[in-house]
């Protein structure tokens, strides 16, 4: 297994670049949390601008890349729509964790960072989203870096110490 965690920090994003940054968003995610809401901060509020203009949605099955620019120390970004969070639960997260790897696999991305989707919203704990990617084999064996606050990161090493 090859799962790092990274700080909800952009200081600390800076200081260690990545390939990719994925954002995983809820339609009802107003205003963006996480590291979304941290992305749209730092870009000066072009995902919100996006949303409200209608260029993004977050409708469930929604993928957009896009360049971000010269503030972020990441090549590109990549959007996924996670549709409405009512119901969000272990089964909607399995599989969109197991979505986001396909896609992230077909487009040949093996240095991504993301803040696993629920997670921004409370909708499912930092461990139990580390358990079910875990589970997953093809998750399991790939690179990632997760983006956690620091009572998820405690939780995330607690559980790492465990599967030792």
């Amino acid at each position: 297994m090859a799962l790092t965690v990274l700080p909800l920090d952009l200081a600390r994003w800076d200081e260690s670049a990545r390939d990719t940054l994925v954002l995983p968003v809820f339609k009802s995610d107003r205003p963006l949390r996480g590291a979304a809401g941290l992305v749209d901060w730092r870009l000066c509020g072009k995902l919100s601008r996006m949303l409200k203009g209608n260029r993004a949605t977050a409708e469930a099955g929604e993928t957009i890349l896009m360049p971000p620019g010269r503030r972020l120390r990441f090549q590109r970004i990549l959007w996924f729509g996670l549709g409405e969070a009512k119901g969000y639960g272990d089964a909607r997260f399995a599989h969109d964790i197991k979505w986001i790897g396909e896609v992230v696999g077909k487009a040949g991305i093996t240095d991504w960072a993301l803040q696993a989707p629920g997670r921004a919203s409370g909708l499912i704990g930092a461990r139990r989203a580390v358990e079910l990617i875990l589970e997953d084999p093809t998750l399991a064996a790939a690179p990632l870096t997760l983006l956690e606050d620091p009572a998820g990161q405690k939780d995330i090493a607690e559980l790492l110490r465990q599967a030792r």
